[in-house]
């Protein structure tokens, strides 16, 4: 199987936001649209988060995007909408600590992100798609793949509209950052 992992554009957010899955607009999301499509194979299906700054991208690249909230990044519970500064060190570095295991107060562990999206991919038929995610979802999955322990998640970074193409087989998975 092979996937196209895409990335949401910006979020219509002031900077240093913590937003997960709150549903904000994206900005700039026709050029997204554009850049992101000239990467792809066509025809393919797509596959999008129900939240906005996804979805409005995933029906630009295709005329009817299949929805999963399995696709939704990571709730952060109280922490949604609010400045990361104000959440403050005490609260992030248990966190940021252990980014798997840890989840905010009224939220969602990274582990719980890692394990709706595989159950969503084990559904998944097609042997080429496009998913229209989140950084958190992404992460999950590529963590999952290579086998990172938590202590590396935060490793992996993908920016804005950034299109990842892994290859799954027997054997293992295969990366390509199309672009950043």
């Amino acid at each position: 199987m092979i996937l196209h992992l895409v990335r949401h554009p910006p979020p219509q957010l002031p900077p240093g936001t913590c937003y997960g899955q709150l549903d904000v607009p994206a900005l700039a999301v026709a050029e997204a649209a554009a850049r992101v499509a000239a990467l792809l194979p066509a025809g393919l299906p797509v596959y999008s988060s129900p939240l906005q700054r996804c979805l409005r991208l995933a029906e630009r690249l295709h005329p009817a995007p299949r929805i999963d909230a399995r696709l939704a990044e990571m709730h952060f519970g109280e922490w949604e909408g609010q400045r990361w500064e104000a959440i403050g060190a005490a609260a992030l570095d248990p966190w940021a600590a252990d980014v798997a295991g840890f989840a905010p107060p009224g939220g969602e562990n990274g582990y719980a992100v890692q394990s709706r999206a595989l159950e969503f991919l084990a559904e998944v038929r097609a042997p080429e798609a496009v998913l229209v995610t989140h950084a958190g979802v992404i992460r999950a999955l590529l963590a999952h793949w290579q086998g990172l322990p938590p202590s590396r998640w935060l490793e992996l970074q993908f920016g804005f509209a950034t299109v990842t193409s892994v290859t799954l087989s027997r054997e293992g998975a295969e990366f390509e950052r199309i672009n950043r």
